[in-house]
């Protein structure tokens, strides 16, 4: 779960991690209130949950609450990459003499957590790394966590200053501690700001949690935005599904996610473009198999409207593939849920089933009885998935 900039800040600051005040406004009026209090020059910020915001003209300075006001109609008024702005946080601004990178993430190919750390803030790390990653400092964590003369020798040279060094010492160790205690995939600050009075400040936040580990975070549940989650995030994760969108037109329903990155590799490989991984799982019920259908055919289609800037919609999906491998999975629970979603809610796109195994016999004698047929092979499934696709194109 992705958190926005203010909980993510609100996070920080129960560690004592040092940020400027600030309040979420819903309305214009809310937010030139909120800068009249801060007193001073403000930032107006967008609460979107994706990159970019200041490109897209989410992100402006105020120097009055009515100029506050106006900035937060105009930013209330954006839809940034797909996504209403619905909220803004009003923070209090702050000179900045420089600006540094700093975070910690998981090192999957290490199995262990990673320090990034860059004299090359308040810009996309991902810019940083493509065009100079001599200017990026990684630093695997030992198991142990990190000790504070490891995170001072991790500055020195890109601050020099005795006295900042250790700010910024003390900042990696409770962003240390954020991301440990609170189980985060992701715990970033861009930028990690020096003012010119010699303070080193977290600007912005950027947090993501593990949603594996919200049995031991119940407090998690009142993070979550429902306004930020489609309709088929939200039934995904209310029936125990795996589901990510993605950019393509042929929608996927496998069991087993390492069947469903095979599925949507052959898929690419056979010239098709995958619309989603969803995964039901290895004990699916036909409401589970139901849900997924739902989930796939209810979805619009990816930025369903013009993103900032303008351009048109992708399309939605064209053809659906069911790919059903059955050890624990049986196929006749996966056959009674397609035949029971499509009572419920005819397709208005072609379907492929590909099934084997467990009470394959059974499946197939359900489907049969109610028009329809299944493979076993997976590269037939494929490949005819993708000519239906193709022939709803055409």
């Amino acid at each position: 779960m992705n958190l926005h900039e203010y909980q993510a800040k609100e996070l920080f600051a129960r560690y004592g991690l040092p940020v400027l005040p600030g309040q979420v406004a819903l309305n214009p009026e809310e937010a030139g209130d909120i800068a009249a209090s801060l007193g001073g020059t403000v930032v107006v910020k967008a609460q979107v949950l994706v990159g970019g915001r200041g490109k897209a003209g989410g992100v402006k300075l105020a120097h009055s609450p009515e100029e506050a006001r106006d900035r937060a109609r105009d930013i209330l008024a954006l839809t940034i990459k797909g996504l209403p702005v619905r909220k803004v946080l009003v923070t209090r601004a702050a000179d900045i003499a420089r600006e540094l990178y700093l975070s910690i993430l998981l090192d999957r190919s290490r199995k262990l957590p990673l320090v990034m750390l860059s004299g090359q803030g308040g810009v996309d790390i991902e810019e940083v790394a493509r065009t100079a990653p001599e200017k990026i400092v990684r630093w695997p964590v030992p198991l142990a966590g990190p000790r504070s003369y490891q995170a001072r020798a991790l500055f020195k040279p890109l601050l020099g200053d005795g006295r900042l060094v250790q700010q910024a010492a003390d900042i990696l160790m409770k962003l240390w501690r954020v991301w440990s205690d609170g189980d985060c995939q992701l715990a970033e600050i861009n930028p990690l700001a020096v003012t010119p009075d010699g303070r080193v400040l977290a600007l912005d936040a950027k947090v993501s949690l593990d949603d594996n580990a919200d049995i031991r975070h119940r407090d998690w549940e009142n993070w979550r935005d429902p306004a930020e989650e489609t309709t088929g995030q939200r039934l995904a994760r209310e029936k125990g599904l795996s589901y990510v969108k993605l950019d393509g037109d042929i929608g996927c329903v496998v069991n087993g996610a390492g069947l469903a990155m095979a599925t949507m590799d052959l898929i690419k490989h056979y010239g098709g473009e995958p619309a989603n991984f969803l995964d039901i799982g290895g004990s699916s019920s036909p409401e589970k198999v139901t849900a997924a259908l739902r989930i796939i055919t209810g979805e619009p289609a990816r930025g369903g409207g013009p993103a900032a800037g303008g351009g048109p919609a992708r399309p939605g999906v064209r053809a659906i593939l069911f790919n059903i491998f059955g050890g624990i999975t049986r196929c006749d629970d996966v056959a009674n849920g397609i035949v029971r979603s499509l009572e419920e809610a005819p397709l208005t796109v072609p379907l492929v089933i590909r099934l084997t195994g467990t009470n394959e016999e059974a499946a197939r004698r359900i489907l049969a009885e109610h028009g329809l047929s299944a493979t076993t092979s997976m590269d037939e499934g494929v490949r005819t998935v993708i000519a239906r696709a193709q022939e709803v194109t055409a």
